[in-house]
């Protein structure tokens, strides 16, 4: 008997709807960028986060044991210069979240991949791997490449938006199949073109491993109504998460007859009293990298686009929280803040923090108690 068709029994398969991203909490939970310096918070306020394998381990874990559903890496190759090089000390991600597979027992722990990067063959094999390690709670974050430096790094010429998603469409249904079919193959697209593939063992998650996307345009909408189990989105006002949840879910369901979950990126920023959040939120922003976060900026052609006060706005944005909403307050009005999240038709929070591990701790002591007090989680 080939060794491959040990893969044929079926033996440990576990049901994607039936991981703890598929869970029925009617809020769900994941720590975000973590693995990078600065994680979502770009500024010299002070803090004790540091990349470290000690820190990684001990954040993956506090947020694994409390109920958290999921982890989500940045992918980094590079950081935005500016004053602190934000984000420059990074780990790799498909490494980094097969480590913290061992390291945890329940909570789902994602990959992050820049699509030109890495061949969907490769790709598809460590993503089995780490599938296998973790039991069926791995899923992988999928970036089209956004960051032209880091493509020019890779010597990858950067396509033109749409064409990302194209590519990224295309990369994901060759993944697929590496997944999912028996025997050899050929690959015939425009992208990628391979002869006599074949992919043993297959994951355990059926009928493939999780995958997410952060994108929010009219080409971002279709790839992850077609391919994606959770979108996520920075949008900043429950108006606009409100409308676009409705419209992607809609899109998904009758397009593609799939469901999918959108989620958005918070800072928290949660003190005793609303004063000493406010405090701490206004000394990240007074103390922010201002110049890194312009860069980031020029790299998303905003500057081009917005006025200067709309640009200092958006500079904020980018020191508080990567671009994502920030909640402050005390542990009530930050569950009221989720609260309203959830009602703007939110599945869920992939949340960062400017000291993870010691505001994690605080967090699963104060909110998670109110978070179920509320009927956000049970």
């Amino acid at each position: 008997m080939p060794v491959h068709q040990q893969d044929t029994f079926g033996v440990g398969e576990v049901d994607v709807a039936t991981t703890p991203m598929m869970n029925d909490q009617k809020f769900k939970l994941g720590v975000f960028a973590f693995n990078c310096s600065g994680g979502i918070v770009n500024s010299h306020a002070p803090t004790s986060f540091r990349v470290t394998w000690e820190q990684q381990k001990r954040i993956a874990q506090l947020a694994d044991r409390s109920g958290f559903e999921a982890i989500v890496p940045i992918a980094r190759w590079r950081g935005f210069g500016g004053e602190t090089n934000f984000n420059g000390v990074c780990y790799e991600t498909f490494t980094w979240a097969a480590g913290l597979a061992e390291a945890t027992e329940n909570i789902h722990v994602f990959t992050t991949c820049h699509l030109p990067t890495v061949h969907p063959i490769a790709a598809a094999k460590m993503a089995t791997t780490i599938d296998h390690i973790s039991n069926g709670r791995y899923g992988i974050n999928l970036v089209m490449g956004w960051f032209t430096p880091e493509m020019e790094m890779f010597g990858k010429k950067q396509l033109e938006h749409d064409d990302r998603y194209a590519f990224g469409s295309e990369w994901v249904e060759f993944a697929e199949e590496l997944w999912t079919k028996d025997g050899s193959f050929d690959f015939d697209g425009k992208y990628f073109q391979s002869k006599g593939v074949e992919a043993y063992p297959k994951p355990l998650s059926k009928p493939r491993p999780l995958l997410l996307n952060a994108g929010t345009s009219r080409a971002a909408l279709e790839f992850n109504a077609k391919h994606v189990d959770v979108n996520f989105t920075a949008l900043d006002t429950r108006e606009s998460m409100k409308e676009y949840s409705d419209a992607i879910k809609a899109r998904a369901k009758n397009r593609y007859q799939r469901d999918i979950q959108v989620m958005t990126m918070a800072l928290v920023v949660c003190r005793d009293t609303e004063a000493e959040a406010k405090a701490v939120h206004q000394e990240i922003i007074d103390q922010g990298d201002w110049p890194g976060a312009r860069n980031i900026m020029s790299v998303l052609g905003i500057e081009s686009q917005s006025s200067n006060a709309q640009i200092e706005k958006m500079q904020e944005r980018f020191i508080a929280g990567w671009g994502g909403i920030n909640l402050v307050g005390t542990p009530e009005q930050v569950v009221e803040q989720f609260q309203q999240l959830s009602d703007a038709g939110m599945d869920g929070a992939l949340i960062g923090f400017l000291d993870y591990a010691e505001e994690l701790e605080y967090f699963n002591e104060k909110v998670m108690p109110l978070m179920r007090d509320a009927g956000l989680r049970h």
